[in-house]
């Protein structure tokens, strides 16, 4: 089957329904467990009733009912409960039905409560299939469609994972200004018979990706197990947290307050619970370029592949916590507009490399920022992620900073690019926010009367909201002013040129490239002159 037949037959702008196996996935297995409960509460009377020397009475209202002789007006019930539900799955997977339009994806769903959702392509700013474990039993998969907005996005759950896979593409395309049958690529298929069905979901349960030659192999940045364990282990906040409750376990029990211990040892469960949940989330982790954008993977049992579309992604944070500094260990994450600090549930999580080397860091920023990492840009973000050094292209707090940033002031600065802002935060606990200038939406200068007396101000770049914030403190007065007239004026023209946002049509184009400014341009005396 081809990308192109896949389009013909799902994106033809008619309505169409999900996987025969949604209304199970969705809430039969849920019944199933509620069932086997009851019945594993009653096996004993079960068995008492059938084998033993007869029933038992007592005051409960299944001995009423076999004291009574109901029986067979209690399996009807039972019966009747069963058809009512069955109906209502059967009835909610016929209402549910989605079509695909060269504008938008709509679903429609709900039989007393009709909902009605739709998401205009040129907003997308994601696409997932995600597989949890009982979906890919009956080799289905969830399609999220992240849209920008808030609460818009659209997910079809469940499809065919070849359908899902398929479908993403068709979506992307159709997105990037191309018709969905161009670049028509192959989706693998089986023979039909039980052998070959078999054998493509063991395939599935060993392969992240369905089609791997979406993602060459070259491009693919991997997890390793043992970084992966260290950093789980060693994150700063999670090290913290555990001294915290260790000792005060021990001062408890000195101090004979065995109550405490209650609250201890729960709290212990929970950190424990958080570190197998964020390890096992990143587990078999990959990310690889393709035609229409990044492709994020991950997930053992449940597994998730999402495609970032370029021109999506509006801030990038590279962050390093205290105990991964011998290590040379980094993590990055993003904002993007449709998912700002979602929970892990529909994915989101904002972390786009759990833990990675300083190379492997270059490797991710050249897949989601290609126009910024060229040879200035790559030293300007070596830079960012060391100490602060002269001449290192960042312009840095004054030393009379140090009364708000005791540490960082010297290393607390800022360096401009055409193609985005480069924030540098933190002595102790590094970071550097890269903004690119085509998706800022608005700079703005704050000066409090402290930071009047101390002639500093706050620069923000603001972006979507998320858990990446682009702020920069204590900077000089002249400085953070000639970072607003810089940033406007760069911001203003990567939007005018930027056409990321249709990538595949003819013509598209990135922000046009000029040489950066040279860290001289940036002292003092020079700033007022530059207005």
């Amino acid at each position: 089957m081809t990308i192109a037949s896949v389009a013909e037959d799902l994106a033809d702008g008619e309505w169409h329904r999900l996987h025969p196996a949604t209304p199970l996935l969705r809430g039969g297995f849920a019944f199933v467990a509620i069932a086997g409960f009851v019945l594993a509460n009653l096996r004993e009377r079960i068995f008492e009733f059938f084998v033993g020397g007869g029933p038992q009475y007592g005051g409960d209202p299944i001995d009423i009912i076999v004291r009574r002789g109901l029986i067979p007006i209690a399996l009807l019930v039972v019966l009747g409960v069963l058809v009512v539900i069955i109906v209502m799955f059967w009835l909610s997977w016929r209402v549910h039905s989605f079509r695909i339009t060269d504008e938008l994806v709509e679903v429609r769903s709900g039989i007393l409560f009709r909902t009605n959702r739709r998401g205009r392509l040129d907003r997308i700013q994601g696409i997932n299939v995600g597989r949890p474990l009982f979906a890919r039993l009956f080799g289905a998969a969830r399609l999220d469609i992240n849209v920008a907005g808030h609460d818009a996005n659209v997910q079809l759950a469940y499809l065919s994972g070849r359908n899902a896979d398929a479908l993403r593409q068709v979506i992307l395309q159709l997105a990037s200004g191309t018709a969905a049958s161009d670049g028509a690529a192959t989706a693998p298929e089986h023979d039909g018979t039980l052998a070959g069905i078999v054998g493509q979901r063991a395939k599935e349960f060993i392969a992240p990706e369905r089609n791997p030659d979406l993602a060459p192999p070259g491009a693919v940045v991997t997890m390793h197990l043992g970084r992966l364990l260290g950093s789980t282990v060693l994150h700063d906040r999670t090290v913290i947290f555990v001294l915290l409750v260790v000792a005060g376990a021990v001062l408890a029990s000195v101090a004979h307050v065995f109550v405490v211990l209650f609250v201890v040892i729960p709290a212990l469960f929970g950190i424990g619970s958080q570190i197998v949940r964020r390890f096992s989330r990143s587990l078999r982790y990959s990310i690889a370029a393709t035609p229409d954008g990044v492709r994020v993977g991950y997930g053992l049992l449940s597994m998730n592949n999402e495609t970032l579309p370029p021109g999506r992604i509006h801030s990038v944070e590279i962050s390093q916590p205290l105990l991964w500094r011998p290590a040379d260990w980094w993590e990055v994450r993003i904002n993007l507009a449709a998912h700002s600090d979602r929970a892990e549930g529909g994915r989101r999580t904002s972390t786009i490399l759990p833990v990675g080397s300083r190379a492997e860091v270059f490797q991710v920023l050249e897949l989601v920022l290609p126009d910024l990492v060229d040879d200035g840009a790559a030293a300007l973000i070596e830079a960012g992620l060391a100490r602060s050094r002269r001449d290192d292209g960042y312009r840095t707090s004054p030393r009379r900073a140090a009364v708000l940033r005791w540490f960082s002031w010297r290393r607390n600065g800022f360096a401009l690019e055409p193609q985005a802002v480069l924030l540098r935060r933190g002595a102790i606990w590094r970071s550097l926010v890269v903004v690119p200038t085509a998706r800022m939406q608005s700079v703005s200068v704050h000066q409090g009367p402290l930071l009047r007396l101390l002639r500093l101000a706050d620069v923000h770049v603001h972006t979507v909201a998320g858990p990446i914030r682009a702020t920069l403190g204590a900077l000089d007065a002249q400085d953070a002013a000639r970072f607003f007239r810089e940033v406007a004026a760069s911001g203003i023209a990567a939007a005018a040129a930027d056409r990321s946002h249709r990538w595949r049509a003819s013509g598209a184009t990135t922000t046009p490239r000029r040489a950066r400014p040279n860290p001289a341009e940036l002292r003092p005396g020079a700033l007022e002159a530059g207005a």
